[in-house]
C-alpha cells in the first residue's frame, strides 16, 4: 500500500449517505411487515396464480411478519450500506502524489507528473503536461469545494473547469478525423460499455490515449480530443 504523509488530506464519502441508505431499507422493512400479509392475501385471493413467497407471507401475521421483513431490513441496509462504501471514490492528496481508491483498487499518481487536476462534469481528472489524462474518476457524492481544497492546500494547478473541456468532440463512427484503427477500439469500447465491463472499458481508453485520443463518456455517447 502506498504510505502518504502525516499531512496528507483524505476526502470520502460522507457518513451520511450511507446512514441513510441504511435506514430508508429498515423503515422499508418494517413497512413491508405491516404491509406485506394483507396484500398478499388479497392477491392470493384474488389472482389465479400467484408465487411461493407470496403464498407464504400471505400466511404470516403481522406478530411474525414484522420482525422477520424488519430483519431483513436491517440485512439489506447494511449491506447496501457496505456497497456504498466500497463503490464510492477515496481522494488523498499529498505533496507527494494523489491516491485515489474505489472498489478494492488503487491507483497512486505522482505529483512530478500532475501539471493540472480539475472536475470535468463529476470527473475528477488529472492531466500531464503533454494534455494526456492521468486519471478519471467519478467523484459522486464526494464535497467538490473539499476536493479542490485539497489539491490547492497541496500545491496543484487546480481549475473549476476543464482546461480541455472545448476540446471534446462527439464520436461518430466513420469520423474522417481518426484512423480506422482508432475506430476499432471506439466500436470495442462502446460495446464493452454496452455489457458494464468497466475493466475492459478501461483498458481500451488506455490503448486509445496512447494513439493520442483522451475519450470521455457522455449522456452514454462517448466524446473524444486530440493531443499531440
Amino acid at each position: 500500500m502506498t504510505m502518504m504523509r502525516d499531512d496528507a488530506t483524505r476526502i470520502s464519502v460522507s457518513w451520511v449517505i450511507p446512514a441513510v441508505v441504511a435506514v430508508v431499507c429498515i423503515l422499508a422493512g418494517i413497512g413491508l411487515g405491516f404491509a406485506a400479509p394483507p396484500f398478499c392475501r388479497w392477491a392470493v385471493d384474488t389472482l389465479p396464480s400467484v408465487p411461493g413467497p407470496v403464498e407464504l407471507l400471505a400466511e404470516l401475521t403481522t406478530a411474525w411478519s414484522l420482525p422477520i421483513l424488519t430483519i431483513l431490513g436491517i440485512v439489506g441496509g447494511v449491506v447496501l450500506a457496505m456497497i456504498t462504501l466500497g463503490e464510492s471514490l477515496t481522494v488523498t492528496v499529498d505533496s507527494d502524489g494523489v491516491l485515489l481508491e474505489q472498489n478494492d483498487d488503487g491507483l497512486f499518481v505522482p505529483r512530478s507528473k500532475v501539471a493540472e487536476a480539475h472536475l470535468d462534469d463529476k470527473d475528477l481528472v488529472l492531466i500531464d503536461i503533454t494534455g494526456r489524462e492521468l486519471a478519471r474518476r467519478g467523484t459522486g457524492d464526494l464535497d467538490k469545494d473539499a476536493v479542490g481544497r485539497a489539491f490547492t492546500e497541496h500545491g496543484y494547478f487546480w481549475t473549476e473547469k476543464s482546461l480541455h473541456g472545448g476540446e471534446f468532440s462527439r464520436w461518430v463512427d466513420g469520423d474522417p478525423a481518426l484512423d480506422d484503427e482508432a475506430h476499432d477500439l471506439l466500436r470495442e469500447r462502446r460495446h464493452a460499455l454496452s455489457r458494464k465491463e468497466t475493466n475492459t472499458a478501461e483498458e481500451l481508453r488506455n490503448k486509445l490515449q496512447t494513439r493520442g485520443i483522451v475519450v470521455r463518456d457522455r449522456d452514454k455517447r462517448q466524446e473524444y480530443r486530440l493531443v499531440q
